[in-house]
């Protein structure tokens, strides 16, 4: 994964970006007829249930806005809740809060979306060693923030891009000429490029399975589509010379029953990708 730096810098990238394509020249409708010496303030309300998320990319924001800006926060990060709950009051220049107000609204609906389903996805894999991964498969421009949502709701981030970490999917595997070529082609070009980068394989049935162990060196052997059987026999068959994953079309039923064939991780496209905001609202006090 990225380290912590990285994550901040691509925090900042997002909200500058957001602002600018929100704001561009000025918020002419506060402009128009708020004072600019106005004071203001505002809550956050739920007006939904589920695990709220973004509590601290919206200081982020409304500092990044107006550093003078004072949030006042009962709620963290994480923390479930349910209609009617107060999150936080901002306060200060009231066409700050307004120059704010979409961004940290559209921010924190979708990724207390996220949180939220990554979290039901978290229950259900309670009592078995499993996990919960995110994928790629975010908004882009906003994946810096969506994949903070799934860690606030229990779960893991896989890589965070094309750039942290290897993984040889089918069209790698047959671009490249089988999997043992895109193995040995990925070791000389990590040596030959000084990277210290984990390798991940796909694998799409039992025979390919066996191939990658048999290269040896993959951190982890992702099982694609496999069923249930299937995924015992693999899980059987790797022991510990890898870790696995499932994925591809796991659902809220089916989840749990992939966590019992003993897998590692479960990754699921639809933590990110097939979710609905939660209703939350910026209202003047």
């Amino acid at each position: 994964m990225i380290s912590e730096a990285q994550f901040q810098n691509e925090l900042k990238i997002l909200i500058a970006n957001a602002i600018r394509e929100d704001v561009g020249d000025g918020d002419h409708s506060s402009l128009a007829c708020i004072p600019i010496s106005a004071q203001g303030k505002a809550k956050l309300l739920v007006k939904d249930e589920g695990i709220i998320a973004g509590v601290e990319f919206a200081k982020m924001i409304f500092h990044y806005v107006d550093p003078d800006l004072i949030i006042e926060t009962f709620i963290a990060d994480g923390s479930p809740v349910k209609f009617g709950d107060v999150v936080f009051h901002v306060s200060g220049s009231s066409q700050s809060i307004l120059k704010a107000e979409r961004m940290v609204l559209n921010s924190m609906q979708r990724m207390s979306a996220i949180a939220t389903k990554t979290n039901s996805y978290v229950k259900l894999l309670e009592g078995t060693q499993t996990k919960i991964l995110d994928t790629r498969k975010t908004t882009p421009g906003f994946r810096v923030a969506e994949k903070w949502a799934v860690k606030l709701g229990g779960g893991e981030n896989h890589r965070f891009a094309l750039y942290d970490m290897v993984m040889l999917k089918d069209n790698h595997i047959d671009f490249a000429g089988g999997i043992t070529l895109a193995i040995a082609k990925t070791k000389a070009y990590l040596k030959e490029n000084n990277r210290d980068l984990k390798i991940i394989v796909e694998a799409r049935n039992m025979d390919e399975v066996k191939e990658i162990v048999g290269c040896g060196g993959v951190y982890r052997i992702l099982l694609d589509n496999f069923d249930y059987e299937m995924t015992r026999e693999a899980v059987a068959f790797i022991g510990d010379k890898s870790l696995t994953e499932s994925s591809g079309n796991i659902n809220e039923e089916t989840l749990r029953k992939y966590a019992e064939c003993g897998v590692n991780y479960i990754s699921s496209g639809a933590l990110t990708h097939s979710i609905y905001n939660m209703d939350l609202s910026l209202k003047a006090i």
